[in-house]
Formats: structure tokens, C-alpha cells, sequence
């Protein structure tokens, strides 16, 4: 007999079966629940044929997708949605989009060097041993680099006047010559350049830049090609005297009047019609009689000559041997600003001077203990930088990923480190069974209590947790576990600090925020990027391409979309259907950064990953650019958590509608692939919640009852939302092993205490927590052998109410769930898709996952009977 036992969830597929199980039994020795009879044959013989209409016009849209190319309002015809307002809006913001392009473009070269505006930007050693500084401050009437190296003096390291010190764009330039040291003199050649990286170890070679050249004139050049190089008199002097005459005039009274060109050159080439072609210049004028009297000429060159020319490389080769090495430069130079060196930027503004931390800075000591906050340029001799030693991981089928915060990820009552993080959190993540981590709270924040949403320096990894070559050895060491990394990037507001931010950078309130209460969150008290400024774009997207470039970050989640998107920040009631994706609340300046963002990332890294955060699910979040979508690969299903919580915390289990959790959990058909889906992740346990396991397990350890029904729920829940959903699944750290303890940052309200800023790892070798985690690896597993989400999406069978069972197939595989608190059932049928026979391959309620092993090993295996039903007998 194989009974359905209450709170269990069963998956099967041929030849094979899974059972997840939750169960809210007793120990041996307690009454069973009486089993009822029952005898529901779910049939699916209508399956396949409506299965194939649904491929078949998936792809039907593919194609059309494939073939039309560029269409502002693809995706609204692919879906079938007819709404002639927000059709218009897309097209209106398509054309905007293009306008957008063709500005940028005018700047930049390209959207690459729209993307690396940090080559530029900040601080950067030059070549011609001095250090470049460059930053915005449109506001600013003075500029100056202050800094321990120079008595953090506003006068000696200033820009200068004109171009070259501050532009019509608000740029400001400021050069730091490195200073000789006693007893050395200035280099030959002006612009003598070192080479600091490549050739470290090398010297002066004592060959002189005017040695390089000489032998550059004589090996470079054929014979007579340096004629002109050698005589550089010679060719005005000849035309002279061709001209004049030997005796020719030498005043301007005596030269007379001069024949036009015109005359000088069809003398010429009439005196000279019978020379050899070499003895011609390589290019010609044709007059065609259809100019007008200014340009009435042609210019051709000779083809020979031409093929010659392109044909000779330029003399790069010599031009490189005049560079010296690192060490010539150390024994020649005190270095303008050394490694290591504390530094700020001074402006003088109309409301007086002030300073600023850098806004391209890439390490900063933010306000500590009552410091002021400062930038540190970080450039380590080449023998000490860290040297990456694995490639990045292959771009997965599917998404398992780890949430993280490294600064809780140790046991201690303290803020934990990149290192730490390194050496015991990654091999957890591993053995886990994750494929990639997603890391939060990594630029630079001032306040450790905001979790690092409230960013103040976009390009700066955070110093509490270490060097920027220590984040790029855990990137490192992550890849080589085969792990990729996001990156929760915070991109829809910024801290409203001024000293560290960049609020009020240049001394004005709109320099990269709105103006008025536009610039400033309604609820958050954060500053509103705007968008619209090519400047703020510029810095904004080189902050994407600079995490992927510098640290080989493998994707984002941009968070909390609907900040940005709507001017009301997204605390409005929806309820006006697509009306309020185009109204006036909403800000296309900040559709339109999120689109290019898309289309940037993904042209410059295809295998980028980039995920979406919207409470609101705007439409289009996860189609194509070239349909009118905003280019994302996946989007957040924030509804499922909430879902979970409401029933955990207030409806009873036998309340639980299994029609509202299999619908939440599915959420748009449409984009159900491109779900990630997850029960529970950092908001839970942060954001004043509590985990999932705080609820079920907290209080319940002595009573047995009840703590069988929070280990059974807790399984069961994370099953259903890893399995019923899209490609991508993530777990927040600790939660996999059922984390009993909410995040509780150190602030003035709770004495600035680090008692639960950490996460319990002791716990795993506890027999519950273990057991916890050795189901949830099971999960992982699960896909990484069977590929479980990278099937498609799941085929729902079945969704009972009254029994609160759940069924559904995904690729060859049936899961059952089972959610009743008391009810277990005997011969209860399904349908399945492939007849045969099923046996299961996972079952929840085994002893090693916390489980009561109702089913015994001979119960495993079932035969689905006519119409491909799977009955339980």
C-alpha cells in the first residue's frame, strides 16, 4: 500500500519518482491521521495536443521576432496586447532613444568609450611620469587636488586656466608632475615615457633617444624616401628657384605678381609631361568643368604610390624603445602622488570652498570615528598587484544562486572581511551546490547599518571589508569554484551624504540629482539620479562597464527599478492598467539609461547577466531592446516572498489556498521563464523580518509536533518555489540550513551591537539544521544532474483546494505536493504525460531531511495505468 501521506509533496518521472514530503506527525507511538479513500484521476490526454499549439506559436513569435528586426512595439504584438496609448508611448520613447544615441555619440567616439569614461576619470598614472587627475564639477569657479602629499595644500596641485584645466563641460584636468630626485637631471627627450607594468624590472638601457632615431632614419626609410627628412630646405628652396629663378627677387617689391596655383601647376605638368611617373608627385588634379569657381578640383592619387603608403608600417617599434622601464623611473622620480597616499578634491564655489571625495575614486576611507572622509590612490608596484588566475565560469543553463553580505558572513560578533569571506564562505557555497553568488552591499556606503544601499562612492569597494585587490582575489578564487558573481547594484538612488557623497558635489543641488523634491526620495530620504543628463549617463554606465572590466564581475541586479522608473518612486496604487506604465509619473529618462545599460552591457560582454528588481513588473522587462522591451535577461518575482510570509505569519495551514500559491508562483506565463524565483531572501531576514525558520522553528524545539511541521514546511515551501518556477533560483546565506536568527545591524538603537550581524555556521552540525541542509543540497543537485530548471516551464496537472494537493510535470519529471496539515491519501490519482514506470528519486520524508519515512523502499515505484494516469494505490 502506498499511501499519500498528509503534507507530502511527490515528483516523478519514468523509471524514476521524487517524493518531497511534508509532514506534521508525530514520533513513534502517536496516532496516526486516519487515511481517507479517495480516488482522483487527474486524465492529460488533452495534454500533448495543447502543448504542441503552444509551441508551435512560440515559434511562430520567434520567428517573427527573428525576421522583423527593429520594432519599437514588438513585444506588444507578440503578446497580443492592443493598447494604443502605450504603443504610442513606445514608439515615441524609441525615437527619443535614438536622439538619445545620436547625443552621446556626438561626445564619444563610440558606446564603448561612452562605457569607460574611468579611463579618463579619476585618478591614473601617465606615462610621462606625472599622475592625471580629472572630475565633474560644472558648479565650480576653482579646482585642486589636496592631499598628505602635498600638506593638503589648495594651491599647488590646481588645474590650470583654459582647455586644458576645465572644459565647457565642467571637466577639470589637474596634472601632478612627479618630482627628480637631488642630484638627477631632467630627461633628454620631453616626452620621455616609462613604461610602469609591463617592463618593471627594467632599466635604463643608456641608448638615447637620439640614438633610436638616427637608427630609426636609417633602417626605416628605403633610400630616397629620407631625402626630404635630411634636407628639410631642400623642397622650398627648389620650388623657389623653379619658380623665380636662380637670381630670383629677395624683396616682396621685387617678386612682383605670382601666377595663381592653378597656372603654376599646368605649367608644371606641361614641363614635365615626359618624366618617368616616379618622377611625378603621387597625386593629381582633375578638372571635370562641373565645380563650382571654389572647388572646382578633384584630387586622385596614384594607386602605386597609394599601396605603398598604406603598405609601410609606422615606426611604432622605435618610438617604444625610447621607453624606460619602472625602475629607471623610481631611480629618476619621487613618485607626485605615492601609493597608498590619502587624497581629496578641493572646489571654490559660489557658496565658498569646500571638499569632496572624488567621484571616480576607487578606494575611499569613509567618515570613521569622527575622521573626515578621504579618497586613498591605490597603485601597487606591479610585484605585489594581484595577478588573476582563473577564467570565468561558462554562462549556465540555469541559476542557483547564493545571496551574500560579506560583512555577516562570519561567526563573530564583528564586521567580516573579504578574505574571510574567501576562505570559509565560497567552499560552503560550493559544497552547497550553487552556481553563483550574489554579493551585496559592495561599493563603498558610509553607514554599515544600511546594508550598502545607500551607496556614496559607485566605483570604490567598500574598505571595512578590505583592499580592492582583496575583492578581486575572492572574484578570483570564486571563478575558479566555478562560481559566477553578481553584483546588487544600486543604481535608483544614492546617499544624500555630501563630504563623501555626491550630493551637492560641485557646491550646486543639481550637478547629478534633480533639483527640488524631485532629487530626493519620498520615503527613503536618498538623492534621484537624473537620467537625463548626458554627464550622469556617462558616469552611470562607465560604473557598470568598470566593475565588469577591473573585477570580472559576471552580471547585476539592479535594484529596486521602480524607485527610478517613477517619479512617485513606485508608492502609488496600480490600477489603472497599462495607463500607468506611460503617464506622467513615469520617468522615460530612466527607461531609456536602463535600455541602452542593457544594450551596452550585453554588446560589450555578451555572457553579462543582468536582472531586474521591480515590485511593478513593467511591461517589457525582459524582451529584447530591438522589440521594444528593456533588454533584461531575468526579473525578480517579489510577489512569491510575500505570499510566503502572509501565510506563515497569519493564515492558518488548512487555510492555504493552493490556487493562489501556484499562481503567485508562476506569475506571468509570458516571462515565466525569465523568473528568478526565490522563498526567501535578505528582506526576510533583514529588512526588520524575519527568516523563514525564525517563524516555523523558533520556540518549538521541545515540542515535537510542531517541530516536525516547521522542518516539513520549510522543505516543502522551498521546493515548490525552486521547482514550479523560471531558470533562475536564489536563497539568501544561512537560510539554506534554516537560519534561526534575524539580521540585526549594529545602530544607536540596539548600542551599536554586532550580536546578530553574523550568521550561525555552528549550526550545521546540529542533527535539524544539518538535515536542513543536506535537503536543500539535495535541491541543488538535483538540477545541476537532471537540469531541472532549464526544462521549461512546468505543465500544472492538478491544483485541489479541498485536498490541498498540488501536481505538476516539468520535462519528463512529476512532482507531487501534498499541503494538508492532517489529511494522507491512498490510490490517488494524476496525470502524467508519459506513460511507464515512475520511481522516485527524492522524498522528503526520508530520515536524512528531518522526515518520519512513512513510505518504506518497496513503495517506490508505480506504474501509470490507461490515459497516462499515475494512480497511488
Amino acid at each position: 500500500m502506498v499511501s499519500l501521506s498528509n503534507q507530502t509533496t511527490f515528483s516523478f518521472y519514468p523509471n524514476n519518482l521524487f517524493v518531497s514530503d511534508k509532514t506534521r506527525l508525530g514520533v513513534t507511538g502517536l496516532n496516526f491521521p486516519r487515511k481517507i479513500k479517495v480516488k482522483v484521476t487527474c486524465f492529460a490526454a488533452d495534454q500533448p495536443r495543447q502543448q504542441k499549439q503552444q509551441k508551435k506559436k512560440k515559434s511562430q513569435n520567434t520567428t517573427s521576432d527573428s525576421d522583423s528586426g527593429l520594432d519599437p512595439v514588438g513585444f506588444l504584438t507578440k503578446l497580443g496586447i492592443a493598447d494604443r496609448i502605450f504603443a504610442q508611448f513606445l514608439r515615441e520613447r524609441h525615437k527619443a532613444l535614438k536622439d538619445l544615441k545620436d547625443e552621446l555619440l556626438k561626445r564619444h567616439f563610440d558606446l564603448r568609450d561612452l562605457a569607460s569614461g574611468f579611463e579618463l576619470l579619476g585618478m591614473h598614472r601617465h606615462m610621462e611620469h606625472r599622475v592625471d587627475f580629472m572630475d565633474w564639477g560644472p558648479g565650480a569657479r576653482y579646482g585642486a587636488i589636496i592631499g598628505d602629499f602635498n600638506g593638503w595644500s589648495p594651491t599647488e596641485h590646481s588645474a590650470r586656466e583654459g582647455l586644458f584645466g576645465h572644459d565647457d563641460f565642467g571637466y577639470w584636468f589637474i596634472i601632478l608632475e612627479d618630482k627628480l630626485r637631488e642630484g638627477e637631471e631632467p630627461d633628454e627627450l620631453y616626452f620621455q615615457q616609462y613604461n610602469y607594468v609591463d617592463d618593471y624590472d627594467k632599466g635604463d638601457s643608456g641608448v638615447t633617444a637620439e640614438e633610436v632615431f638616427q637608427r630609426a632614419n636609417d633602417e626605416y626609410w628605403e633610400p630616397g624616401e629620407d631625402r626630404f627628412i635630411k634636407n628639410r630646405y631642400e623642397v622650398p628652396a627648389k620650388l623657389y628657384e623653379q619658380l623665380f629663378g636662380p637670381n630670383s627677387p629677395q624683396t616682396l617689391e621685387d617678386l612682383g605678381d605670382i601666377p595663381d596655383a592653378e597656372t603654376r601647376y599646368r605649367q608644371y605638368k606641361e614641363e614635365h609631361k615626359n618624366d618617368p611617373p616616379s618622377n611625378l608627385p603621387p597625386c593629381d588634379i582633375i578638372d571635370d568643368g562641373r565645380g563650382k569657381p571654389y572647388d572646382i578640383y578633384n584630387v586622385v592619387t596614384s594607386p602605386e604610390w597609394t599601396k605603398k603608403f598604406y603598405e609601410k608600417s609606422p615606426p611604432i617599434p622605435y618610438w617604444l624603445e625610447t621607453r624606460k622601464g619602472r625602475k629607471a623611473w623610481l631611480e629618476k622620480y619621487i613618485p607626485a602622488v605615492p601609493h597608498g597616499s590619502k587624497y581629496r578634491l578641493y572646489f571654490n564655489t559660489p557658496d565658498g570652498p569646500l571638499e569632496r571625495v572624488p567621484a571616480w575614486a576607487t578606494y575611499v576611507q569613509p567618515e570613521d570615528e569622527g575622521k573626515q572622509a578621504y579618497a586613498i590612490h591605490w597603485e601597487p608596484s606591479p610585484e605585489s598587484a594581484y595577478k588573476w588566475k582563473n577564467s570565468k565560469p561558462e554562462k549556465p543553463k540555469s541559476l542557483r544562486i547564493y545571496e551574500c553580505h560579506v560583512g555577516i558572513s562570519g561567526s563573530e560578533a564583528k564586521v567580516s572581511s573579504f578574505e574571510e569571506f574567501t576562505k570559509k564562505v565560497l567552499p560552503h557555497v560550493k559544497r552547497a551546490g550553487y552556481n553563483a553568488i550574489q554579493l551585496i552591499g559592495i561599493p563603498e556606503h558610509k553607514d554599515y547599518y544600511t546594508v550598502g544601499y545607500r551607496v556614496t562612492n559607485f566605483f570604490a569597494v567598500s574598505s571595512r571589508f578590505g583592499t580592492p585587490d582583496d575583492f578581486k582575489r575572492l572574484v578570483d578564487e570564486a571563478h575558479g569554484l566555478g562560481l559566477l558573481v553578481f553584483l546588487d547594484i544600486v543604481h535608483s538612488y544614492a546617499a544624500a551624504d555630501q563630504m563623501v557623497g555626491l550630493s551637492l558635489f560641485d557646491g550646486s543641488n543639481d550637478c547629478y540629482f534633480h533639483y527640488g523634491k524631485r532629487g530626493h526620495h519620498k520615503h527613503w530620504g536618498t538623492r534621484m539620479f537624473k537620467y537625463g543628463d548626458l554627464d550622469v549617463f556617462h558616469f552611470l554606465i562607465s560604473n557598470l562597464n568598470w566593475w565588469i572590466t577591473e573585477y570580472q564581475v559576471d552580471g547585476y541586479q539592479f535594484h529596486s527599478l521602480a524607485s527610478m522608473i517613477y517619479t512617485h518612486n513606485g508608492f502609488a496604487p496600480f490600477n489603472s492598467g497599462f495607463d500607468d506604465y506611460c503617464n506622467q509619473y513615469v520617468d522615460r529618462d530612466a527607461l531609456m539609461y536602463l535600455i541602452l545599460a542593457n544594450e551596452i552591457l550585453h554588446d560589450l560582454h555578451p555572457d553579462i547577466i543582468t536582472i531586474a528588481e521591480d515590485a511593478t513588473y513593467y511591461p517589457g522587462l525582459c524582451e529584447p531592446v530591438s522589440q521594444g522591451g528593456l533588454g533584461f535577461d531575468y526579473y525578480v518575482n517579489l510577489s512569491a516572498t510575500e505570499m510566503w510570509v502572509s501565510l506563515l505569519d497569519s493564515v492558518p495551514d488548512s487555510e492555504w489556498s493552493m490556487s493562489k500559491i501556484v499562481s503567485t508562483l508562476v506569475a506571468n506565463k509570458a516571462y515565466a521563464d525569465k523568473m528568478l524565483s526565490y522563498a526567501e531572501s535578505h528582506n526576510q531576514s533583514i529588512s526588520g523580518g524575519r527568516s523563514f525558520a525564525e517563524i516555523l522553528l523558533g520556540g518549538v524545539q521541545n515540542e515535537i509536533k510542531l517541530l516536525h511541521r516547521g522542518v516539513s514546511l520549510h522543505k516543502m515551501i522551498r521546493l515548490l518555489t525552486f521547482t514550479i518556477g523560471g531558470r533562475a533560483y536564489l536563497n539568501f546565506m544561512g537560510n539554506e540550513f534554516g537560519h534561526p536568527e534575524r539580521v540585526e545591524f549594529p545602530t544607536q538603537s540596539n548600542k551599536l551591537s554586532f550580536s546578530l550581524a553574523n550568521r550561525r555556521w555552528d549550526l550545521l552540525e546540529s542533527e535539524i539544521h544539518h538535515q536542513l541542509f543536506s535537503f536543500d543540497k539535495e535541491l541543488m543537485d538535483l538540477d545541476k544532474s537532471k537540469g531541472i530548471l532549464s526544462r521549461g516551464l512546468p505543465s500544472i496537472h492538478h491544483v485541489n483546494d479541498t485536498n490541498m494537493v498540488i501536481s505538476f510535470s516539468r520535462g519528463p519529471f512529476l512532482f507531487i505536493f501534498n499541503f494538508h496539515p492532517s489529511n494522507s491519501y491512498e490510490k490517488y490519482g494524476v496525470g502524467v504525460e508519459e506513460a511507464g514506470e515512475y520511481t522516485m528519486i527524492l522524498n522528503s520524508d526520508e530520515a536524512k531531511y528531518g522526515g518520519q519515512r512513512l513510505l518504506t523502499e518497496d513503495q517506490y515505484v508505480q506504474r501509470s495505468i490507461s490515459k497516462r494516469s499515475l494512480v497511488f494505490t
